[in-house]
C-alpha cells in the first residue's frame, strides 16, 4: 500500500480500519475478539450438545451397560444351577452330590451378591467355581432410582428364598435316597421339578430386565445420534457465517503483514540455498513488530558472515597456534571477553597445557597446578559438559577461590572426546561488569564460535599426529603397522556408519628370500619398492596399502560391495605377474600370493577378519602360490577368534 498522506483521507481512513498501522499486538487483539466471539457461540452450541450427550451417554456406561453385564452374571449362575441340580439327579455317588451342592451354594451365593450390588451399587468380584481364579471385577451402580429395577430385586429376591429351600429339600432327600432312607422315585423327581420350576422364573424374570436395560441403551443411543446430527447442523451453520465475516477483516490484516514478511521469507530463502549476499540487509519501513524483526534479522545476518568469515580465516591458518590466536581474538573484539585461558588436552587424554595465553605460569593459572598432570581433575573435561560457578558456586574442588572470581568452563569436544577446555573468569562483587542474563549472552556466543572451529581444531590435530608419527615405511613409503593400529578404529567406524563392506587383502612375495640369497638385500629392498608400486597400480586412491612386514602387504579396500575383494585380488596378482622388476643385472619376475576376506561380512570383528585374511593366504601358498584365494570358514580350525 502506497504511503498515505495527511491530504489523502480516505487512505488513512482505510488503514486505520484495516489496522494496518497498529502494532501487531493490538492488530490480532481486535481481531481475536471478533473470533472469540465466534468461538464462544460454537463453544456454547457444542457444549449444550455434549451436555446432552453426556446425560444419555452416563445412562448408558455407567447404569445400564454395567447393570445389565451384573443381570447376565446372574442369568448364568443360574442356568449352571440348573445343569448342577440336573446332575445331582442323576448321581449315583454321594461325593459327586455333595461336589455338586457345594457349587451350587457357591453359585447361589454369587447371585445374591449380584443381586446386593444392584440393590446397593459398587463393586464385586467374579471368581472361577472350578478354579477359584478371579475372573472379573464388576462395578454397577444402585437400581434404587429405577421403579422397575426395584420391582426385579424385590421379586428376585423371594425366588432366591424359594431356590435355597428347594434346593436344600432337593438335596437331603437325594442323599436319603443313596443311603437307602428314602425311595428313589416320584418324591425325588417331584422336588427336582419344583427346584427346576424356581430356577426357571428367576432366569426367565432377570433375561426380562435384561431385555429391559437393552431397550434403554437403543433409546439413549438413538437419543445421543439425534443431538449429534442437530448439534453439527447447528454448529455448520453458525461457523460458514464466522468464516465470511472473519475472511473480510482477515484479508484486510493480512495486507499489513504479507508483504514485509515476504521480502524477509524472500531473504531467508537465499541464504538456505546458499544465493545470498550476508551483507546484504533487509529494509526497515516501519517501527512495529515487523520492523524489530527485520532489525533482529540483520543483526542475525551479521553473526552468519561473521562465523562464516571466522571459519574461513581459521581453516587457512598455518599452525594450531595460530587457530588459537584467532580464538583469542575473536572472543575480545567481539565478545569484550578478557580474562580466559584455552586450555588443549594430549592425544594420550592425560596431560592438560594451557596454549592461549601461551606465557601463562602456574601462579597466573586460577586452577590448581594439579590438573596439568591429570586432566580427569578438571570437571568439566572429566564430564564433558559446561561448568559454571555461576550457577552453582564453588562448583569444581580445582578452582582458586582466592582469586574472587566466577568461572565458566566450557569443553572442546573434539573427535568424540574432550580435546581442550575454554576458562572464562569474571570478577566478582560490586565491581561485577556483566550481569548474569548478559554473561549467559556472551558464554553462548562464544560457544557458536567454539563449535565453528572444532571441525578445525581437529583436522589440524589429525595432521599433527600423522606429522610427528612414524606411520610410514621408510623403504616403500607406505603405512605401517602402526598406521593400521591407530586408526583401525576411525576406518571401521566410518564403513559401519555408510553401511559398506571393507575388502581386506593379505599379499605375499612368492620366495622371496631366494632374491636376498641370490641377489642380496639391496636387490630386496628394491623388489620390495617396487611390489608396493604396483600394488597402489591395482587400488584406488581411497584405499589403503600398509607393508605389513618383511615381504607381506595388506591392503584395506574402503567402502566397496561384497565380492568385490576377490576382483581387486586378481587384478593385482595379473599386474604383479606380467611385470618385470629392473635390478642392476637385468630383470626378474615375481609372483604374488593373496589372501582375501571382508569386514562385516566374514566375521564381527576387525582383527578376526584379518586374521582369516591371513589364514587364506596360507592356503594360496600351501596350494600352490601365484593365487588368490578368498577365506572360507572351512579354512578355519579354531574354536573362536
Amino acid at each position: 500500500m502506497k504511503e498515505c498522506t495527511k491530504y489523502n483521507l480516505a487512505c488513512r481512513i482505510m488503514r486505520l480500519v484495516t489496522f494496518i498501522d497498529l502494532p501487531i499486538k493490538k492488530k490480532f487483539r481486535l481481531f481475536s475478539i471478533g473470533v472469540l466471539f465466534w468461538f464462544l457461540v460454537m463453544a456454547v452450541l457444542t457444549v449444550v450438545g455434549m451436555t446432552g450427550i453426556s446425560l444419555r451417554y452416563d445412562k448408558i456406561v455407567n447404569h445400564a451397560v454395567p447393570q445389565d453385564k451384573v443381570v447376565q452374571k446372574v442369568i448364568r449362575n443360574l442356568q449352571a444351577m440348573n445343569i448342577d441340580s440336573s446332575n445331582m439327579l442323576k448321581a449315583s455317588d454321594r461325593g459327586t452330590v455333595g461336589r455338586l451342592q457345594d457349587l451350587s451354594t457357591k453359585r447361589l451365593r454369587d447371585v445374591r451378591d449380584f443381586s446386593s450390588t444392584l440393590a446397593l451399587g459398587g463393586e464385586v468380584n467374579d471368581y472361577s467355581h472350578d478354579s477359584g481364579k478371579l475372573l472379573e471385577t464388576l462395578t454397577t451402580t444402585t437400581l434404587t432410582g429405577n421403579p422397575e429395577g426395584v420391582a426385579y430385586l424385590k421379586e428376585l429376591n423371594v425366588l432366591l428364598d424359594e431356590i435355597d429351600s428347594a434346593y436344600s429339600d432337593f438335596f437331603l432327600y437325594k442323599l436319603q435316597v443313596l443311603d437307602k432312607d428314602a425311595p428313589n422315585g416320584e418324591n425325588l423327581n417331584g422336588r427336582f421339578e419344583a427346584l427346576e420350576e424356581r430356577l426357571h422364573q428367576a432366569s426367565q424374570l432377570s433375561v426380562t430386565f435384561s431385555s429391559k436395560l437393552s431397550e434403554l441403551y437403543h433409546t439413549s443411543s438413538s437419543k445421543i445420534s439425534e443431538i449429534i446430527e442437530v448439534t453439527i447442523l447447528t454448529i455448520i451453520g453458525v461457523f460458514l457465517l464466522a468464516v465470511l465475516l472473519l475472511g473480510v477483516f482477515t484479508r484486510w490484516i493480512v495486507q499489513s503483514l504479507a508483504k514485509p514478511i515476504q521480502a524477509i521469507i524472500n531473504q531467508i530463502h537465499d541464504v538456505g540455498t546458499g544465493d545470498v549476499d550476508l551483507t546484504n540487509k533487509i529494509e526497515i519501513t516501519s517501527r512495529d513488530e515487523i520492523g524489530t524483526l527485520s532489525q533482529e534479522f540483520n543483526g542475525l545476518m551479521d553473526t552468519v558472515y561473521s562465523m562464516s568469515m571466522f571459519k574461513r580465516v581459521i581453516e587457512e591458518d598455518a599452525t594450531l597456534e595460530d587457530v588459537y590466536a584467532r580464538i583469542g581474538e575473536v572472543f575480545r573484539r567481539e565478545l569484550d571477553l578478557d580474562d580466559f585461558v584455552i586450555y588443549e588436552i594430549n592425544d594420550n587424554q592425560r596431560d592438560i597445557v594451557p596454549v592461549y595465553p601461551l606465557a601463562l605460569s602456574t601462579k597466573e593459572m586460577a586452577c590448581n597446578s594439579d590438573i596439568l598432570a591429570n586432566c580427569d581433575l578438571c570437571r568439566a573435561k572429566k564430564t564433558g559438559h559446561e561448568i559454571s560457578s555461576l550457577a552453582y558456586p564453588q562448583v569444581c574442588k580445582q578452582f582458586k577461590e582466592e582469586t574472587g572470581k566466577n568461572h565458566v568452563c566450557m569443553p572442546m569436544i573434539i573427535g568424540g572426546r574432550t580435546g581442550g577446555v575454554v576458562q572464562f573468569l569474571f570478577d566478582t562483587g560490586d565491581d561485577l561488569k556483566l550481569d548474569p542474563a548478559d554473561i549467559q549472552g556472551r558464554i553462548f556466543k562464544a560457544e557458536t564460535y567454539i563449535k565453528q572451529a572444532l571441525s578445525v581444531l581437529e583436522a589440524k590435530r589429525l595432521m599433527n599426529t600423522l606429522r610427528e608419527s612414524a606411520l610410514k615405511d621408510p623403504l616403500t613409503g607406505l603405512y605401517n603397522r602402526r598406521f593400521l593400529q591407530d586408526h583401525a578404529n576411525h576406518v571401521i567406524s566410518g564403513v559401519l556408519r555408510r553401511k559398506k563392506t571393507l575388502g581386506l587383502i593379505m599379499c605375499d612375495l612368492d620366495y622371496f628370500k631366494q632374491v636376498n640369497d641370490q641377489y642380496g638385500h639391496d636387490v630386496g629392498d628394491l623388489v620390495l619398492k617396487e611390489t608396493a608400486v604396483m600394488i597402489n597400480k591395482g587400488v584406488r586412491d581411497a584405499d589403503i596399502v600398509i607393508r605389513f612386514g618383511g615381504e607381506e602387504f595388506f591392503i584395506l579396500l574402503v567402502d566397496i560391495c561384497p565380492g568385490d575383494s576377490m576382483l581387486v585380488a586378481e587384478k593385482i596378482r595379473k599386474i604383479f605377474e606380467e611385470a618385470k622388476v629392473k635390478i642392476p643385472t637385468g630383470s626378474i619376475t615375481k609372483t604374488l600370493s593373496l589372501g582375501v576376506s571382508e569386514f562385516p561380512g566374514d566375521g564381527e570383528g576387525f582383527w578376526q577378519c584379518i586374521k582369516y585374511a591371513d589364514v587364506a593366504l596360507y592356503k594360496a601358498k600351501d596350494t600352490g602360490r601365484n593365487k588368490s584365494v578368498r577365506f572360507e570358514e572351512s579354512m578355519w580350525s579354531g574354536e573362536e577368534f
